[in-house]
């Protein structure tokens, strides 16, 4: 296995998960255990993919630590080892970390003056920060 560092490892501990890996976890993440082809049945239409790909793709993240598989007769079972929060966590900390200078702030600042935010985003956001002060 590739050593961890602070490079390529996301704070859930696990190395840096590709657009590909990501799409594979979402679907684990959705239903698991499951297969390669219950994995394939979800992913590979959309994105263009056949099994071969789907088991690439599963082998990396079973290196990677962020899978665990199980024999199953003939096949395997993966199941994800990190919480989807745990990522989405992680993923979202380095992004704030790497284009705003480690501060949320400058981030909704971004995306409101690119009008990215709905009215209901900035609701929504209100009233997340309004239970945060309490």
């Amino acid at each position: 296995m590739v050593a961890r560092t602070k490079a390529n490892t996301s704070d859930a501990g696990v190395e840096r998960i590709s657009d590909a890996e990501h799409a594979v976890m979402e679907a684990l993440w959705e239903r698991s255990p499951q297969t390669a082809a219950e994995v394939c049945e979800s992913v590979c239409k959309d994105r263009g993919w056949s099994i071969p790909t789907v088991k690439t793709l599963l082998s990396r993240l079973v290196q990677k630590g962020a899978l665990a598989t199980k024999p199953d007769g003939r096949r395997f079972l993966y199941t994800p080892l990190i919480a989807r929060s745990a990522y989405v966590g992680g993923e979202s900390q380095r992004l704030v970390d790497r284009l705003f200078g480690g501060r949320a702030a400058p981030l909704f600042a971004h995306l409101a003056e690119s009008e990215a935010l709905s009215e209901d985003d900035i609701a929504e956001i209100e009233s997340i920060l309004r239970e945060l002060k309490k």
